[in-house]
């Protein structure tokens, strides 16, 4: 009683198929793959429009005539702790 018997599993899948069809269950599962496709894509950073020959430009620092012009930057120390 604790598991599903294959008789089950078998019923539930013939009242699936009668309730999306098969056409909607086959595009339902094609959707998935491209989604999961993409997922996999995005994780490996392969992902459309990233060209891997041409890094990403490094941050510009602000420098002293940049900060002077600006008013709402602060400049400050950083100080270790001993």
């Amino acid at each position: 009683m604790g598991s599903f018997s294959i008789w089950h599993w078998l019923i539930v899948l013939l009242v699936v198929v009668l309730i999306f069809g098969t056409k909607k269950l086959k595009n339902m599962g094609s959707d998935l793959g491209a989604a999961v496709k993409g997922f996999k894509d995005g994780v490996k950073g392969g992902a459309e429009g990233n060209d891997a020959a041409t890094p990403a430009a490094p941050p510009q620092q602000v420098t002293a005539a940049q900060r002077q012009a600006d008013g709402n930057t602060v400049d400050v120390e950083a100080k270790t702790k001993s």
